[in-house]
């Protein structure tokens, strides 16, 4: 069985032919794990039951905002987000990725466009990728395992969502040398990530704020201005 395809999804939308609609392309497409939901609490009583693989999000909803559902969801789960909505300005868009989604969808949109950048995202995530990738290192006293995706800090455990996962994977692979803005932009985004490098800015920020002792004084996840970054380990 393909290991895209047998993935949950997870609509949430206020609106019946929204919610329709995406579910109905999506089950032609071959996904038929499909969960929906009208609003925020339902969303998250489906999160904690089912576990679903990824989770499209509208911003607007009739009780939280979509915003503070991933807000909510970051508490117990890195799960992949799509956040899909009417709110196009750059603000919003930013807002959303910078919480941790993994893209941003704007309505009106094209269901293929859509379909196109859910499978993206299932790929990133979870296609099977060789263990010897995702090692365990140390930035300092900080602990962070590619493997299970997850930051050891002050005796706490932060979760990665894929996006940084993706980004720390590309920086790891490059420890000690400049990964370039558009090579980071690429391992994240895709085949269009070059227009993402205001995005960039913000998921190293939330990069910084787990794998730094002091995100505002960084020591491993180093700016190399005009080119891009670096990771150096260094005790």
């Amino acid at each position: 069985m393909d290991l895209i395809k047998n993935r949950k999804i997870l609509i949430v939308d206020d609106e019946y032919e929204i919610r329709v609609m995406v579910e109905g392309f999506l089950r032609k497409e071959g996904f038929f794990r499909i969960y929906t939901a009208s609003d925020s609490q339902t969303a998250l009583a489906l999160c904690r039951a089912e576990k679903p693989d990824i989770a499209i999000l509208d911003v607007m909803l009739p009780d939280l905002d979509g915003f503070e559902l991933l807000t909510q969801l970051r508490t117990f789960t890195p799960m992949p987000v799509i956040f899909l909505s009417a709110r196009g300005e750059d603000e919003d868009r930013l807002l959303g990725l910078g919480l941790g989604a993994d893209d941003y969808v704007v309505k009106p949109f094209l269901p293929r466009e859509l379909l196109l950048r859910i499978t993206a995202v299932l790929k990133r995530v979870y296609m099977p990728i060789p263990s010897e990738q995702f090692p365990v290192f140390h930035l300092g006293e900080i602990s962070v395992d590619l493997e299970s995706a997850t930051v050891h800090k002050d005796n706490r455990e932060y979760p990665l969502t894929a996006k940084e996962h993706a980004l720390l994977v590309k920086l790891y692979e490059s420890r000690g040398r400049i990964v370039t803005i558009d090579a980071l932009c690429q391992a994240g985004w895709g085949d269009d990530g070059t227009s993402y490098e205001n995005t960039l800015m913000v998921h190293i920020r939330r990069i910084r704020s787990k794998v730094e002792a002091d995100p505002s004084n960084p020591q491993h996840l180093l700016t190399v201005r005009g080119l891009g970054y670096k990771l150096v380990l260094k005790e």
